[in-house]
């Protein structure tokens, strides 16, 4: 079994694909793209993650979605962590279509300047709020962010946290030892799980497995097989990658793992961690 834990779809329509060097994947993205990309890299199920609309909308077309695509096993969806409505957000996604796929909430943590954004009083109420409604919390942020995700998860024991994209550490000659300084406090938290994803596009056009190897190799170290699961980050990885060599280049990187390690990544942290039922 492959679970990709970390799929987005969006229309062309989305604002952020307005940005520079963004127009190679500034079209529509559909279930109807992804499901021969799935059969042919023989993956089981996905987990549909929010693309940064920002609106509840989005949450109740994705959990739609899944609900007519048994392929989607789960969804990410968004909510605002400084919404005072928060709790009601997260209540009226579970009366929508689809509801039980609802699995985590994302916000987009990463654009936020403020350093001491996840120690807020009321940011803090909210995490708890989702960890309270039996959700995970995905951390979409930067390497500078990976300290405050430390202390918030320190801070939030009863919620389970999803690093994404292991925090999108700088892939360079110099970017291993700042990355695994700043994940190892975060990777010290129990209730910290982490994803390989997106880690072609940090690296950039032009990449190797090479290149990549030495951060899933720490994520390993780190985290251990336990605690990491796998995915694509498509289409986001279309900037530099197709579907099957994201799925290549990580399978490269685990091909000395014992087959209980490469069943922890590939399926089983993600369907411990998001209770999938695959297949539902």
């Amino acid at each position: 079994m492959i679970i990709d834990a970390h799929h987005h779809l969006w229309t062309a329509d989305y604002s952020w694909l307005a940005a520079p060097g963004l127009e190679s994947i500034r079209r529509d993205y559909t279930i109807a793209d992804l499901v021969p990309r799935l059969d042919a890299a023989g993956v089981t199920a996905t987990v549909l993650v929010e693309a940064g609309r920002c609106d509840a909308a989005e949450t109740a077309e994705f959990l739609a979605l899944a609900a007519a695509t048994p392929r989607i096993a789960g969804v990410v969806g968004w909510a605002s962590l400084t919404d005072p409505a928060l709790p009601a957000t997260l209540a009226g996604y579970r009366d929508l279509p689809g509801a039980t796929k609802l699995v985590g909430i994302r916000d987009q943590v990463q654009a936020v300047a403020d350093p001491g954004h996840l120690a807020r009083p009321d940011v803090r109420a909210a995490l708890a709020a989702i960890g309270a409604a039996g959700l995970t919390f995905d951390l979409v942020v930067h390497l500078g962010q990976l300290p405050a995700c430390a202390e918030a998860a320190r801070a939030t024991p009863g919620v389970t946290f999803v690093l994404d994209h292991l925090g999108k550490p700088r892939i360079d000659a110099d970017g291993l030892a700042g990355w695994r300084a700043a994940a190892r406090d975060l990777a010290a938290c129990d209730n910290v799980v982490a994803k390989l994803s997106g880690l072609l596009t940090e690296a950039g056009p032009g990449w190797r497995v090479a290149d990549i190897r030495p951060y899933v190799d720490t994520a390993l170290e780190l985290f251990g097989p336990q605690r990491l699961m796998a995915g694509s980050d498509w289409p986001v990885c279309d900037l530099v990658a197709s579907y099957a060599e994201a799925w290549t280049a990580l399978d490269a990187c685990l091909a000395e793992l014992s087959t209980d390690e490469r069943t922890a990544v590939l399926a089983g942290t993600a369907t411990r961690t998001y209770a999938l039922e695959v297949g539902s």
